[in-house]
């Protein structure tokens, strides 16, 4: 039976759960970027292909799809708390085994448990609007969405500093005390959460789950290098495909299932996951494509010929951008609402690609065009689990916003595929090599701009967003279910 939580007073130290949760947040999006500028000389340091090296990447990318949703509903059942630390342990312990090891096979092993990070941010919103008062709510969930730029944008310069001056064992290091660091801040200011959804695990409609995604994601990360029209590409699509209709068969037949689509599928929930996956896609795509046009070379007519370290400079504004948005776009969530906050951020979004398509070629209308990108992401990202967070009862807000995260997952691994695939077929040859030509770069960006203007499109059509509507949220309580129930 639902029970009202009885209020407890915060200890002093809970006062800093929300920057202790934001630099959880920051800390992910950071173990998944700071791998980047090594992947030129893995090869090397490693004496692995550079088909095995990709591997780094595509593993945390897996892991973190499959382990996002299963760890929120995890959050749900078992504590939000608990399943947060382990989320963040299993983070720091891939960072420590990478910082150990020079073998590929190790190294790829440890980058998968780091997916797990992947989890944080679902996580601890869903602390958050089970720990804070309304009128705090906002604000914080913007701030937690904003960590996932914000840590992109530092993990970059980072790790190029720290590869360009020491030995590259060392950034892993330097992330293993940062991710402990993290854990005992969460253990130490986190408090566990009293809502509860009780049930039996679904075990099945997890490993379907699963399976379903590696599939799908496998086959999309990897189709550039194997053909798309492969054999084994086509064959991960179609297994793709009956493997996940068969879970949501699965799903819509179990009483307590891993995702309740029924909820899920509904326009209020599914057209923000829905959106979700298309600011993923316009996103990324601005991330993929700043840091190959400045490094290109000069005498491509639109290169800077930048070092990594330099490129990575490059993205710190749209970092600081992202924190400093991240209040604004609460404040417009609390006047007009997160359906408009969204649709806003989509049109933003938008508008920094027109930037990028009138001019790629000098450095400051570059930074200018990325910098309004970030605040048009900043936007749509912080109104997403709002929108979530206004759709689905307490007991189920990890899981749901698992899920959204998952969106924006598969967003981006499209959004990779076909940018690579863009700037595939449009090289010309320079120093003898083939590299993107410009017009392949702003084809990249007509591509991501008209995505954001469909993720607009889809969130104007997210309902139930009146006066009335935001009142009544603001003023709901979590509900808690006793413990042990």
């Amino acid at each position: 039976m639902d029970t009202a939580p009885i209020p407890v007073p915060p200890r002093p130290r809970e006062r800093f759960a929300v920057p202790v949760l934001a630099f959880g947040g920051i800390l992910m999006a950071v173990m998944q970027t700071v791998v980047v500028p090594l992947l030129p000389d893995l090869p090397r340091l490693t004496g692995a292909s550079p088909a095995a090296v990709s591997w780094m990447v595509t593993a945390t990318l897996l892991a973190g799809a499959v382990l996002t949703p299963v760890l929120g509903r995890a959050g749900d059942m078992y504590g939000k708390r608990r399943v947060l630390l382990g989320a963040l342990g299993l983070m720091t312990a891939g960072s420590v085994l990478c910082a150990l090891t020079s073998d590929i096979r190790i190294l790829i092993a440890a980058r998968a448990l780091q997916g797990a990070a992947a989890a944080v941010v679902p996580l601890s919103i869903s602390i958050l609007r089970d720990e804070l008062p309304p009128h705090r709510t906002g604000s914080a969930v913007a701030l937690m969405s904003s960590t996932v730029g914000i840590g992109a944008a530092l993990g970059l310069p980072l790790a190029a500093l720290i590869v360009q001056y020491a030995n590259w064992h060392v950034m892993f290091w330097a992330t293993s005390g940062l991710g402990a660091l993290g854990l005992a801040l969460a253990w130490w200011a986190v408090r566990e959460s009293p809502v509860r959804s009780p049930g039996r695990f679904d075990v099945l409609g997890t490993l379907g789950l699963g399976a379903g995604l590696v599939c799908l994601l496998l086959g999309v990360s990897q189709g550039g290098q194997w053909g798309w029209s492969s054999g084994p590409v086509v064959g991960l699509f179609v297994a793709a495909v009956v493997i996940l209709g068969l879970w949501a068969w699965q799903q819509l037949r179990t009483a307590a299932p891993l995702v309740d689509l029924r909820l899920a599928v509904g326009r209020r929930v599914g057209l923000p996951h829905v959106a979700a996956l298309l600011t993923g896609f316009a996103f990324y795509a601005n991330s993929l494509v700043t840091a190959q046009l400045v490094q290109a070379p000069v005498a491509t007519g639109y290169g800077l010929g930048l070092s990594i370290v330099a490129t990575g400079l490059c993205m710190l504004p749209s970092g600081v951008i992202m924190l400093l948005f991240s209040p604004v776009s609460a404040r417009i969530s609390t006047a007009r609402g997160p359906r408009i906050t969204l649709a806003v951020g989509g049109v933003v979004l938008a508008l920094g690609y027109a930037v990028r398509i009138a001019d790629s070629t000098d450095l400051w209308v570059i930074l200018v065009g990325a910098a309004v990108v970030s605040t048009g992401t900043t936007l749509a990202y912080s109104a997403l689990p709002t929108l979530i967070l206004r759709a689905v009862p307490a007991g189920a807000t990890a899981s749901a916003n698992g899920v959204n995260v998952l969106m924006r997952t598969i967003g981006q691994a499209v959004s990779s595929a076909a940018v690579a695939a863009v700037l595939v077929h449009h090289t010309t040859r320079v120093g003898g090599g083939e590299v993107p030509t410009l017009h392949g770069y702003q084809l990249a960006f007509t591509m991501a701009g008209t995505v954001a203007l469909l993720a607009t499109a889809v969130a104007l059509a997210v309902p139930g967003d009146s006066a009335e509507d935001r009142a009544g949220a603001s003023a709901t309580a979590p509900v808690a279910t006793a413990k042990g129930a």
